[in-house]
């Protein structure tokens, strides 16, 4: 590793809860297509993504292959790798971190998707693919500085890939398809101009960040930054037996996922708060029971409660709600825990809800 320097560690960042949540949800469930995280600058938008590629455990990979393919999962191989096993070849192993593959604002169609050689599949009957950003991200986080400034057909793109684990490139009837599985983190300010709603809609987690103002946590912010520049090893160091306890925590939560249930009961509770806050769509409905299925597993329990709906709520449908103009983001929030906590508050007098009067909560 010689003269990089040791990236800050995930629980050393200060407050910013909602940001590390929804961070962490993403990196367990890579289903809930990506967290876009909204905020001014130097609130710790690229050094939590970088802090949870670190945190994360490592993976294993196919040795030789572009796309760092797991070669215990035939399911999601590249066809490479795939032919080469179904051939009775062992495929060679190694293990890596995952990586963090930065995308440039100024970046083409190509750059991303990566291009087929139309002259040699024509001629030749090969396809050639050379792969781009898409490639280098499957199953590692793909990190978008600045989202709202990409070209929409890009978002469009990436947005498309992360909801469907693959990236299929089309030219001239020849087409290619590759796995990119990735964790999609878009970082803006929104300051710099907005997403359109429909963009924001595919995100399936938004998180609203701002500076903190309580002066004792500003205190420890610089303290805590200022330990790390001067002795980043002694510091990373101080926090491993916090990251080796997230990182277990992180494996145990990828594993019981599959197992966790969410009863009709609940189903109808989301479906409710979706109604009252006037989201769009289904998405809002499906990433609500993602996120509340992903907290229940975070948490160790294989059943999801009112609790892990509270917890999730905020990240699934802050971005989807319909907002008048000039109406503050603040007003949103306030009206959506209002609701959640009626419907608690319901529960908790015990009284009996038919399907009918959930939906009004």
């Amino acid at each position: 590793m010689g003269g990089f320097k040791k990236v800050y560690p995930f629980p050393a960042i200060v407050g910013q809860e909602e940001m590390k949540r929804g961070l962490l949800l993403n990196a367990i469930n890579p289903k809930l297509s990506g967290v876009l995280i909204r905020g001014e600058k130097g609130t710790a938008k690229s050094t939590a993504v970088r802090a949870l590629a670190a945190l994360l455990p490592e993976i294993e990979v196919v040795a030789d292959c572009v796309y760092g393919c797991d070669p215990d999962d035939i399911t999601s191989m590249c066809v490479q790798c795939r032919q080469r096993l179904i051939s009775g070849e062992e495929l060679p192993r190694t293990r890596r971190k995952m990586r963090v593959v930065d995308l440039p604002v100024s970046a083409t169609e190509d750059r991303v998707v990566g291009t087929l050689d139309i002259e040699k599949a024509i001629k030749k009957g090969e396809k050639h693919f050379e792969p781009g950003v898409l490639a280098q991200a499957n199953r590692g986080i793909l990190y978008v500085d600045e989202v709202n400034l990409l070209d929409d057909h890009i978002v469009d793109v990436l947005l498309d890939s992360a909801a469907m684990g693959v990236n299929t490139v089309e030219r001239e009837g020849v087409s290619f398809t590759h796995p990119a599985n990735f964790i999609l983190t878009g970082t803006m300010n929104p300051e710099e101009g907005e997403l359109r709603p429909q963009l924001l809609d595919r995100f399936g987690l938004c998180v609203n960040i701002t500076g903190i103002t309580d002066p004792a946590l500003r205190v420890e912010v610089v303290k805590r930054r200022n330990a790390y520049e001067e002795d980043a090893e002694t510091f990373v160091r101080q926090w491993e037996a916090e990251e080796e306890k997230l990182r277990r925590q992180i494996v145990a939560a990828k594993a019981l996922l599959p197992a966790v249930q969410a009863s009709d009961e609940i189903l109808f509770l989301i479906a409710g708060v979706a109604v009252e806050m006037g989201v769009d769509g289904h998405r809002a409905d499906l990433v609500m029971m993602k996120a509340a299925k992903t907290t229940a597993a975070l948490r160790g329990r294989q059943e999801v409660s009112e609790d892990d709906v509270r917890g999730s709520a905020d990240l699934a449908l802050i971005h989807r709600m319909r907002r008048k103009p000039f109406q503050d983001l603040e007003m949103d929030r306030e009206k959506l825990h209002g609701v959640i906590r009626g419907t608690g508050h319901g529960r908790s007098r015990g009284q009996t809800r038919t399907h009918g009067n959930v939906h009004r909560l």
